[in-house]
């Protein structure tokens, strides 16, 4: 429990340690891996900051029982697992570390798209097994190849530039862009249904909204060119994980590298695993931003948002905007 008048913030999933000592030097931390049910009820409770990753659900019950909370800071740049809305109803900021993954989850995406189409997992399994099969893993070249790109934010334009250092043609979706922007990227900006047609790979880069939950489903896979490679390295549930199963099994979709899942972890006998038990499917726990270097970026980031709004100051990275509260300006010790 905080006996003293500093701020006390609560942290519910592992950061970096630089964060971490950031955060400490301007309040009481209370480091509190895995808290669910009750106990994240009762610990929040008594908390002016919450800190988290991706393993902490902020429910509306949640922000309910936070009535000291004034911030939420994501470390990292989704925010699907805070409710954002009930936190702007009241009075809580919500804000996140939107580029300091970036490069980690841009290559996490790249390994999945090599590893896919060089067969590697395939090919490392059977020379373990003291085989030595070289035909059945023949694989395709990047180069040359056609890749559209759904979103191309922080992570896609990464992405794109290292497609662009492969010799690859990029093209990408993106309402938020100008075709001037992506041309200085060396991207072709385009609409979905062009840029279906015309991919020998699509890669997912958007966040999981209400407006891109399910965007990629059956009839989108449809339009793709047969035997496309489909990659998701973004959020699960942007991807229809039925349909892309469907899609793998007739054979319109050749291979598949999933890093996300709509639930994590998923259930045994969950279509999630269904996909990840496919033969022509790649597939990794979340591991895009989980690098040494990701994390570190991230936390310190986050932290230093959420000191901002602690001690009263606009926060870059916030995500919505909720209504002032009486004494929402908090002077941090030093």
């Amino acid at each position: 429990m905080n006996t003293t008048n500093r701020l006390n913030i609560l942290i519910t999933d592992k950061i970096g340690p630089a964060g971490l000592a950031m955060l400490r030097q301007h309040a009481e931390v209370t480091e509190a891996y895995g808290l669910k049910g009750d106990a994240l009820l009762a610990s929040v409770s008594q908390a002016d900051g919450l800190m988290v990753r991706s393993g902490t659900q902020v429910s509306a019950d949640v922000l309910a029982a936070g009535t000291r909370l004034k911030v939420v800071a994501r470390a990292g740049s989704g925010v699907d697992n805070v409710d954002v809305a009930e936190a702007t109803k009241r009075g809580i900021w919500v804000v996140n570390a939107p580029g300091g993954n970036a490069t980690s989850a841009a290559e996490m995406t790249i390994a999945l798209l090599m590893a896919a189409v060089r067969k590697v997992p395939q090919a490392n399994a059977s020379l373990k097994a003291s085989e030595w099969k070289r035909e059945q893993f023949k694989g395709i070249e990047i180069g040359g190849k056609v890749v559209g790109l759904v979103g191309l934010g922080a992570v896609g334009k990464v992405v794109a530039r290292i497609l662009n250092g492969f010799g690859a043609r990029v093209l990408a979706y993106d309402p938020f862009i100008t075709a001037e922007q992506a041309d200085r990227m060396g991207v072709q900006k385009v609409e979905l249904d062009a840029l279906y047609a015309q991919s020998d790979v699509v890669s997912v880069h958007v966040p999981l909204t209400d407006a891109t939950r399910g965007m990629i489903g059956a009839s989108q896979f449809a339009q793709m060119k047969k035997g496309v490679v489909m990659l998701n390295a973004a959020r699960g549930g942007v991807v229809d994980e039925a349909a892309l199963l469907d899609s793998l099994n007739a054979g319109q979709v050749s291979v598949a590298g999933i890093d996300v899942f709509s639930e994590e972890p998923f259930q045994a006998d969950s279509i999630a695993a269904q996909l990840v038990a496919h033969q022509n499917v790649v597939a990794t726990p979340h591991l895009g931003a989980s690098t040494v270097d990701a994390q570190e970026k991230v936390a310190v980031q986050a932290a230093e948002q959420l000191l901002l709004v602690l001690q009263g100051k606009p926060a870059q990275y916030a995500v919505n905007k909720p209504e002032m509260r009486t004494n929402e300006a908090l002077a941090v010790s030093a």
